[in-house]
């Protein structure tokens, strides 16, 4: 993956793996992310080698069932919002993109509904 600059500057973690896992392509937040356990050396490495069960689980059951999972998490005192989602290339199951995104203490939301 050729790497753009809104790529390397979006202001939260993107991971992309290939449709077996493998990392192919990570920005600087994501790398810095994930600093303690290679960062941007976890390129060409398996993702699933990085995740502790059960979260290595789950990851394998969304390469085999290709969908969305979506979570948030509360690290170093911050809330972050943790999507998975697969992407596809003429209509296979090419891979995974995570993205991590910082969030603020309070969120407004708006119902567009009404």
């Amino acid at each position: 993956m050729k790497d753009t600059a809104w790529f390397q500057g979006f202001p939260g973690a993107i991971t992309v793996t290939d449709a077996k896992g493998i990392i192919m392509a990570m920005n600087e937040q994501a790398s810095r992310a994930f600093e303690k356990e290679g960062g941007y050396d976890l390129i060409s490495k398996n993702v699933l080698d990085c995740h502790p069960e059960p979260a290595r689980s789950k990851l394998e059951n969304l390469f085999k069932s290709p969908r969305k999972n979506v979570y948030t998490i509360q690290k170093h005192g911050k809330k972050r919002l943790v999507y998975q989602a697969p992407y596809f290339t003429d209509g296979q199951f090419a891979g995974l993109i995570e993205l991590g995104l910082d969030l603020p203490e309070e969120i407004p939301h708006f119902n567009r509904d009404l």
